[in-house]
């Protein structure tokens, strides 16, 4: 049983046969296209970088002059709306944070009633897999296609194969 915390994705298909991927986070399920999961793992390694510049950005004004707390808030506000803002649509909420308190980077992620938050190294770990995911997803409906047409296993043993290979993980 999988940890209903943890932020699941694995590939499958849609109603119509095409390459999907599937999300599984808490009651958060829902399935996805793989340009929008391989969209959310760019934002998710573009956030982690942004937090960690953040964090940089905020110690160099700190340490090196002198900016107080309201000068800090200013200017993080002033380069976030100078960010560019992503161009396509994205399975998740995400945010890059400079932890006010902590002075480490973090990455917010949302999506519905669900809230997480993850170290860069994290973010960067999830966007690698759901980019194999997206990836895989797209090969999976091939191998499926070649299995058809090989007519050798009937669906319900196809089903159960790629059941298997998806237990063995990433």
């Amino acid at each position: 049983m999988s940890d209903p915390h943890v932020c699941q994705i694995r590939s499958t298909t849609d109603s119509d046969g095409a390459a999907a991927c599937l999300l599984d986070w808490g009651p958060v399920r829902a399935l996805l296209a793989p340009p929008v999961v391989l969209a959310t793992a760019r934002d998710l390694a573009a956030a982690a970088a942004a937090a960690e510049l953040d964090v940089a950005m905020v110690q160099a004004l700190q340490e090196d002059l002198g900016a107080d707390d309201q000068m800090l808030g200013l200017l993080v506000t002033m380069v976030r709306s100078r960010r560019p803002l992503p161009t396509t649509r994205a399975a998740l909420r995400i945010e890059p944070i400079a932890g006010a308190r902590t002075g480490q980077p973090y990455v917010h992620i949302g999506r519905g009633s669900m809230k997480g938050e993850l170290s860069p190294d994290e973010a960067r770990e999830m966007a690698n897999v759901w980019t194999q995911v997206a990836v895989a997803a797209h090969i999976d409906v091939r191998l499926r296609h070649a299995l058809r047409q090989w007519d050798r296993p009937d669906a319900g043993e196809l089903e159960e194969l790629f059941t298997l290979i998806q237990q063995e993980g990433p």
